[in-house]
């Protein structure tokens, strides 16, 4: 159903207006950011607003990480829009780097915090203490220099979704490894949790759409994270692939070449 808003003219005439959805999720952001920064402000500032409970404080992170994934869906949707309509915003980087910093977003929005000596980049990360004991190892070894001209709102969005993907579906562990081919790309990421029937893999990438509870452990979601970080992988000349059996974990696997190639505009002018 299109969403609308009612207008009533200075006569008393009411009318309807359809409302764009991109302006909707536009204006959803502000008052995220306003609760994520209230909550932040309780749990950093106690002693201005006064001491916090155990259960307080583990109620005003949770409050805090699903803020996070709901302005994180808001961001994935508006990227959708854009790369869809040509907006990129193209620059050189480090795919290590971005990966990394999109793994630790993703653990703080979906486990907790992580120490300051682990937030930033270094080409030692692959064996940081603290990641391994919370079972996450990273291989960057094939691509720690490897440098992308593309746009990295979108990739670290990309992959993003598919690390938060594998933490919310592991049982223990999660697995990150980068690999240079000659043009492309390839950031893998790896759960060990319930699989995926090879019958249901596309299943996966469409939006809203949601897989049957196992019968011991669910793979489910919210059915956009998956179908948008392929969405905007091909809008970048790339592609998120899957390996998986039932039973037996899951690979998601984004391939992006190293320099993106836009259709030239001005030749369909």
């Amino acid at each position: 159903m299109d969403d609308f808003k009612t207008e009533t003219t200075a006569t008393g005439e009411c009318f309807f207006q359809q409302l764009d959805p991109a302006f909707l999720l536009h204006e959803m952001k502000d008052p995220l950011a306003v609760i994520e920064t209230g909550v932040r402000t309780l749990l950093e500032r106690q002693n201005k607003y006064g001491a916090l409970s155990s259960r307080q404080k583990k109620t005003l992170n949770r409050i805090l990480r699903n803020t996070r994934k709901a302005r994180g869906m808001i961001y994935n949707l508006l990227e959708i829009g854009r790369s869809e309509s040509g907006g990129f915003t193209l620059c050189d980087f480090h795919p290590a780097e971005a990966t990394y910093a999109a793994l630790i977003d993703a653990f703080e929005a979906m486990v907790g915090e992580v120490p300051d000596s682990t937030l930033n980049y270094s080409e030692e990360v692959d064996g940081d203490d603290f990641l391994t004991t919370q079972q996450i190892f990273l291989d960057f070894s094939e691509a720690k220099t490897c440098r992308l001209h593309q746009d990295r709102i979108k990739f670290c969005q990309i992959t993003g979704n598919l690390i938060k993907n594998a933490l919310h579906h592991r049982k223990t562990r999660l697995d990150i490894c980068l690999r240079r081919h000659t043009d492309t790309i390839v950031v893998e990421v790896t759960d060990d949790g319930p699989g995926i029937d090879p019958a249901h893999h596309q299943d996966v990438f469409q939006r809203y759409r949601q897989l049957a509870p196992a019968v011991k452990l669910s793979r489910k979601g919210h059915g956009l994270g998956l179908a948008g970080a392929r969405a905007l992988a091909r809008c970048m000349g790339g592609d998120v692939e899957l390996d998986s059996s039932k039973g037996q974990g899951a690979t998601f696997r984004l391939i992006l070449p190293v320099k993106i190639t836009l259709p030239d505009q001005s030749a369909e002018a």
